[in-house]
């Protein structure tokens, strides 16, 4: 029979299966070190840091009891819940507006500071607590009476702003000053006689009589209104 005749070869022996770890003998592993010994080193590293954090995480497996795994276990869900409930819209809102206001109320905090230490917030607690007893104790007749002197008082204010009021009083005052460093003398009738003879003395008199005729008529204008 020929060559072609034969029956079916078997599989290529040159194909070989790669082999475990296991199947290489010493020789062989000393040669695949010797050819890559870079790489080997790494892994050893690499490997050595491994085992050293896998004996770090045994450790504190071991180091916890079953009652701190389990304080641990609540720790963690009570810090979950408060977490939700501080992701709220106005925590949100109140921390922007904690972020752009930073500057203001970092003073407003150094002054309550200084407040505090100084007594005088305790003070002013004292003086609030005051003025709340003192609306509660006033009656309707009585808030009605200090309503009507605050609108006097605004009147009178509203009065005195005034240019030409402001100038009058001013002219009057600076008279009574003037009076007063004089250190007048009485006066009989003929140093009353001979004082109109005065021109000053005589504007005087016409100034204060221009003012007695302007309140005369303010008061007949408040008769009028009544």
């Amino acid at each position: 029979m020929t060559a072609n005749s034969t029956e079916t070869e078997g599989p290529d022996e040159s194909e070989e299966e790669p082999r475990s770890a296991e199947d290489l003998d010493r020789d062989e592993l000393e040669a695949i070190v010797a050819e890559n010994p870079e790489a080997v080193a790494a892994f050893v590293d690499r490997l050595g840091a491994v085992n050293e954090f896998l004996d770090v995480v045994a450790l504190g497996e071991n180091a916890l009891t079953d009652e701190m795994v389990v304080e641990l276990a609540g720790t963690a869900s009570t810090l979950a819940e408060s977490a939700d409930g501080l992701a709220t819209d106005e925590t949100v809102a109140l921390a922007e507006t904690v972020g752009s206001n930073g500057t203001e109320l970092q003073a407003a905090m150094e002054t309550l500071i200084t407040l505090q230490r100084s007594g005088t917030l305790d003070e002013l607690a004292e003086l609030a607590e005051v003025g709340s007893l003192a609306t509660a104790a006033l009656d309707d007749e009585m808030v009605r009476s200090l309503a009507k002197t605050g609108s006097g008082l605004g009147e009178v204010a509203d009065t005195a702003a005034d240019d030409d009021t402001r100038d009058g009083l001013k002219t009057l005052l600076s008279g009574v000053g003037a009076a007063q460093r004089s250190d007048p003398e009485p006066v009989g009738a003929l140093g009353l006689a001979r004082g109109i003879r005065d021109p000053e003395i005589q504007y005087g008199l016409g100034y204060v009589l221009a003012i007695s005729k302007a309140i005369g008529r303010a008061r007949t204008d408040i008769g009028d209104e009544s």
